[in-house]
């Protein structure tokens, strides 16, 4: 797959959604992307924010075409999910448009290589960030460090 990275989004975001998490704001932040030529959005395929973004692009998708790109660590991601969770996440790459796998097998390293590409292949990235420590945390910096365009739903504090 070919990926214009003007016109790609990508998201980062906590696995476990506070009352800081707004779905309204995000859903409106999607739809100005999508206003300014964004058709292309890489998902990181997590629980928790990854998750509603997919669900959230899946709705906008039967109006307005978008592609979502499951951007996959390792082949066994869902390992540690529960079996609604791995459900829902196996419905997900079912539905996506493109799956990118980024390791074949868990290593230390999947995790921050699959933000990297993610990031790498964007030109504006789409955070939920509620501290300052953790995968999104060092994602927003690695995209900051990038000059890619970092949107917060949320901030820190």
């Amino acid at each position: 797959m070919i990926i214009d990275k003007a016109r790609t989004c990508a998201f980062t975001g906590h696995r476990v959604l506070k009352s800081d998490y707004n779905s309204a704001e995000l859903t409106r932040v999607i739809k100005i992307l999508i206003g300014g030529g964004f058709d292309t959005f890489l998902v990181g395929m997590a629980v928790g924010f990854d998750t509603e973004c997919f669900k959230i692009l899946e709705e906008i998708r039967k109006e307005t075409p978008v592609k979502i790109v499951a951007c996959i660590p390792c082949e066994n991601q869902d390992y540690k999910f529960s079996a609604a969770q791995k459900a829902e996440y196996r419905r997900m790459l079912s539905v996506s448009d493109e799956k990118i796998y980024v390791s074949k097998e868990y290593t230390n390293t999947c995790m921050f290589k699959r933000n990297a590409f993610m990031v790498d292949s964007a030109s504006v990235l789409v955070a939920y960030l509620n501290n300052d420590k953790g995968g999104t945390y060092q994602t927003v910096n690695y995209a900051k460090r990038q000059k890619v365009k970092v949107v917060l739903i949320n901030k820190i504090g």
